[in-house]
């Protein structure tokens, strides 16, 4: 279908200021650089005690798992996250512009005509349920991020227990390629069904990537080489952020980057608005160009003697 522009979303630093697990640490009292310090020294530690790699993107999920246990986060569950959700810091212009981008064309007559729509996506190496519970979700399509399983504690109370589904910085690009094949649309397609790129649900040229930084390179990538567009964000004020998304643009890793800051005006509400539009006009002159070759074909008339 020719005819949906997808907005594909990273989440933490690209939609929220800091991290979505914030609101858990501060429920629960839990110094936040201390439990991502003791993350990050988890791969090393795996390594030399046991001789495994463990995935440095979704390890943190372990983590969670073994405070829940030991009541650090006390009665831990995917309803407690939903929750946490709505507690949020997002940047300014979130979720205006999530509305924004979608009525800016389909409310707009020209492109009305040919049904062009405008759909948003979250893909992250987070917490699905924290993300369901935050208050994008009235604008998004579909989520890719990490499942948590739940079990029975000693009191029969529901607790995060195993892992489910985990989304890390490689597999991004799966989800960007499920997005394109419509597999949360159309029953019985997954990832690897064969379908000609003329009849998937997002053509990536319709297709716009919003992220933060290096390590969503392989999604930029993937975006890129199919034609679509990447955009870079950084926090207001971090020059060490900007030079490394500004590093990112000249290597070709993105087409533009701008401050996090999504309120009406600024640099990023414009670029994506524009992006949009261009993507709008761009469908609507190939589907009226489609229409105009078959009128062309005058409909057979009786000749006159």
């Amino acid at each position: 279908m020719a005819n949906i522009i997808a907005i594909v979303w990273d989440f933490d630093k690209t939609l929220v200021d800091g991290y979505m697990q914030d609101p858990i640490f501060s429920h629960f009292n839990i110094n936040g650089s201390e439990f991502w310090k003791e993350v990050n020294e988890l791969p090393e530690k795996y390594k030399k005690e046991q001789g495994i790699k463990v995935n440095p993107d979704t390890i943190y999920l372990n983590q969670l798992i073994k405070y829940t246990k030991e009541e650090k986060f006390k009665g831990l569950n995917n309803e407690m996250l939903k929750g946490f959700g709505k507690k949020l810091k997002f940047y300014s212009g979130i979720p205006e512009i999530f509305k924004k981008t979608k009525t800016l064309i389909e409310e707009n007559d020209i492109y009305k005509e040919y049904d062009i729509k405008v759909e948003h996506y979250i893909v992250s190496t987070g917490l699905t349920q924290i993300i369901k519970g935050s208050n994008v979700m009235e604008y998004v399509e579909g989520v890719w991020g990490c499942e948590l399983i739940e079990a029975e504690d000693g009191n029969g109370n529901k607790i995060i227990s195993e892992i489910g589904y985990t989304i890390d910085n490689t597999s991004k690009t799966r989800a960007l390629f499920e997005i394109n094949k419509g597999v949360n649309h159309h029953e019985g397609v997954e990832v690897n069904t064969k379908i000609p790129e003329e009849h998937r649900r997002v053509h990536f040229i319709n297709m716009v990537y919003v992220a933060d930084g290096p390590s969503d390179i392989p999604a930029f990538s993937v975006v890129n080489k199919n034609k679509g567009a990447t955009f870079a964000i950084y926090p207001k004020g971090d020059m060490k952020a900007m030079k490394q998304v500004e590093q990112m643009r000249i290597d070709g890793r993105v087409n533009m980057y701008a401050e996090a800051d999504y309120s009406e005006g600024t640099t990023a509400y414009m670029w994506l608005c524009n992006k949009i539009t261009d993507f709008a006009e761009r469908i609507r002159k190939e589907e009226k160009e489609k229409i105009s070759q078959y009128a062309e074909n005058k409909t057979p008339k009786h000749l006159l003697d």
